[in-house]
């Protein structure tokens, strides 16, 4: 383990001990060595290590155990993998926020309950237009639609994916909104309320589809040679 050398002390910490978890020294389950173990591993304070290790907690890479200790919880770095998503292309994450949406109007019409649909349908009336209160307001709005159909899923595991690709997504959502791509219109996203309400989730799957397909054409016909 190297010594911590960077201006932010506790930056510098939190990625030796992401090393130590994410190259597998450190196993699933493992107990790491204690807050002075480790401060004098990476010579620093006792401070700096509480702060790395809570850094680290927050990401989900370690659990901390009252009277226990802290043990390492997952060797998936979640920041580096945002990254990557940050900088694949245009195309790379529309088709992966059509997988997500797809998957999630799937399971709301088989899952969601009659406070869900209400909940799509207020957010679908708030949601208005790209006029109404500039464009950042407008994509939170936009966001926090689509984000109700993956609630309504009851899958947690998108549920937190689907914030994980909250950055990468609204991107997309700007992209739209800058003319090189069609916006979809009021009556394409309450084509996807209505999928759902149904119960129908072949509907809903093909609600989406359709709602995604004009934006996916273009970005063909962009990328093309």
């Amino acid at each position: 383990m190297r010594t911590a050398t960077k201006t932010s002390l506790t930056d510098s910490a939190a990625e030796n001990l992401r090393a130590e978890i994410v190259s597998g020294r450190w196993c699933i389950g493992e107990r790491i060595p204690n807050e002075a173990s480790l401060a004098d591993l990476l010579s620093v304070s006792r401070g700096t290590v509480r702060e790395a290790v809570r850094m680290l907690v927050s990401q989900g890479l370690l659990d901390t155990r009252q009277g226990s200790g802290t043990y390492v919880r997952s060797a998936v770095d979640p920041s580096a993998a945002l990254d990557r998503v940050k900088r694949s292309g245009l195309r790379d994450q529309w088709e992966a926020r059509a997988a997500l949406d797809v998957e999630a109007a799937r399971l709301a019409a088989l899952r969601h309950t009659p406070a869900d649909l209400a909940r799509m349908r207020q957010l679908l009336a708030e949601r208005g237009t790209v006029t109404d209160g500039g464009r950042d307001a407008f994509i939170h709005r936009d966001i926090a639609f689509h984000k109700s159909i993956v609630v309504a899923s009851g899958n947690r595991a998108m549920m937190e994916l689907y914030d994980f690709f909250t950055a990468a997504i609204t991107e997309t959502v700007r992209a739209t909104l800058d003319g090189d791509l069609p916006e979809p219109d009021q009556q394409a996203h309450a084509a996807i309320v209505d999928a759902v309400a149904s119960r129908d989730p072949e509907r809903a799957v093909a609600a989406v589809r359709a709602f995604m397909a004009p934006v996916l054409a273009q970005l063909e016909r962009l990328l093309s040679p």
